[in-house]
């Protein structure tokens, strides 16, 4: 793996310097950054069952191994119009926490590129404007290949109870998502 030396360290890194490995992915015309740590597994797409009553970002429910999980659209938790699914396209398989219990979340992606090392001093803060996401669901930007990556803040792009409130605004369900 081949990237720019001053934004980010793929395989290694001088010692001391703190650094966490992140699952790049596709979301429409972005490539995206999420922390491996809450990704359970990588899934091929496969379609969701719709569940009656559920707002735009719950597209349905997949069965996991006997667990109901559901399946979120990201594209519609960052405010878009949902992005049709390509062939590429997969469902990220993510733990999230909730009262103090973890909960398992689907999130669609378009496609999976790669997991990169980043060192923490190679992280610029999220502007807080002008971007087509959500500060607040940005953990900061880097550079990768040249390329900008926006490495996003799971703990609040996937938080449960702000999730579990934006159904239950909706009038349409109620405030625990399907699963939990």
């Amino acid at each position: 793996m081949k990237a720019d030396a001053s934004s980010v360290q793929v395989d290694r890194d001088p010692p001391g310097k703190e650094r966490n490995k992140y699952l790049t992915f596709t979301l429409g015309p972005q490539t995206l950054g999420l922390e491996i740590l809450p990704i359970r597994e990588i899934l091929g797409y496969r379609e969701p069952t719709a569940v009656l009553r559920m707002p735009a970002l719950v597209r349905g429910v997949i069965n996991l191994r006997g667990s109901v999980v559901p399946v979120l659209d990201l594209a519609v938790r960052f405010g878009r119009e949902p992005y049709p699914v390509g062939r590429k396209a997969c469902i990220l398989i993510i733990d999230s926490y909730f009262k103090e219990e973890k909960h398992v979340l689907g999130v669609i992606v378009d496609a999976v590129s790669e997991v990169v090392t980043i060192a923490t001093a190679d992280i610029e803060p999220a502007p807080p404007f002008g971007g087509t996401i959500r500060s607040d669901f940005l953990r900061g930007l880097t550079k990768i290949r040249g390329r900008f990556v926006a490495l996003l803040a799971a703990g609040t792009v996937f938080d449960m109870s702000q999730l579990a409130g934006l159904v239950a605004k909706t009038g349409r369900a109620s405030p625990e998502l399907p699963g939990s």
